[in-house]
């Protein structure tokens, strides 16, 4: 499948991944030792909803568009709203929703002066207008360096605490093994790194081979990492039908974050559900 960011900025896909990504960040700001977060397919950075290739499909109108509208218990609200108010932050005009910020500007805002940010992109387009929006930013590097290249070459960081973020556009057909392979080849050199791995779920068994293959990876290092995995789906996959369902795999995630996602993703279900509420498996696969 193709998966270039700027036709499906602002899907539903983006904000569950965005979401924990924040509740990731947010967790490493807890401790004052600097983290590095490192996109390893950072994209263009920031996606204009009003052009051509977003308008396209449309998708950020049941997307983040809806979860904009959306009403939250007072348990979600306070988890959801960090997210929230970096996508207000890029619109000055409250009653517009104009511009989505992708995965390194959703970071960067949530760095400190002691954090750094590394993103990692080849593309031309997507790689100038990153360069544009971190311009001068003495904490933000572009990389023009293949996500897959760079992914072992960067690990571990000097910071020795952070992210990785794998967010591939699954344009090639062994990009899962390619997932797979270098996410196992970077966690072996530094295995109490957190990872972000985006998929994709429209197979079941691809999905859970993906899981086999890195739950290896896991079991494998010393010490072992953890393990969990989320699904979230907002109708009934087809195979010639567009993305409806989206995984994340975190890698040594938060000890927190499960029981966040267990009060955020049943709030998610109504807004971002297509004809019907969606659907979510949220699995702690290691201890």
């Amino acid at each position: 499948m193709n998966y270039r960011h700027a036709f499906h900025a602002g899907n539903f896909a983006d904000v569950v991944k965005h979401i924990v990504l924040v509740r990731i960040l947010l967790y490493l700001q807890e401790k004052d030792a600097a983290f590095r977060v490192i996109d390893t397919h950072a994209g263009a950075g920031i996606y204009d909803l009003t052009g051509e290739e977003a308008a396209r499909g449309g998708e950020w109108l049941t997307g983040i568009a809806r979860i904009m509208q959306a009403r939250f218990s007072e348990a979600a609200q306070p988890l959801i709203k960090p997210y929230l108010d970096i996508v207000r932050s890029f619109n000055p005009h409250p009653a517009a929703l104009e511009r989505y910020p992708g995965s390194p500007l959703i970071a960067r805002a949530l760095l400190r002066p002691q954090d750094r940010l590394t993103a990692c992109e080849v593309e031309d387009g997507a790689r100038k207008a990153l360069v544009d929006a971190l311009r001068r930013d003495a904490q933000a590097r572009v990389v023009d360096l293949d996500g897959w290249t760079a992914l072992p070459a960067f690990v571990p960081p000097n910071e020795r605490r952070g992210l990785v973020l794998i967010d591939p556009p699954f344009e090639q057909k062994d990009e899962f093994e390619r997932l797979a392979a270098r996410s196992a080849e970077a966690f072996a050199k530094w295995p109490t790194g957190s990872y972000l791995l985006w998929y994709p779920a429209k197979s079941r068994r691809a999905s859970d081979e993906l899981e086999r293959q890195v739950t290896e990876a896991v079991d494998g290092a010393r010490p072992p990492g953890k393990l969990l995995r989320i699904e979230f789906s907002v109708a009934p996959q087809t195979s010639d039908g567009g993305l409806t369902s989206a995984g994340l795999l975190v890698v040594n995630p938060p000890w927190t974050l499960a029981g966040e996602l267990k009060t955020i993703l049943p709030e998610l279900a109504k807004p971002l559900g297509q004809g019907g509420a969606s659907r979510f498996r949220l699995e702690t696969t290691r201890a």
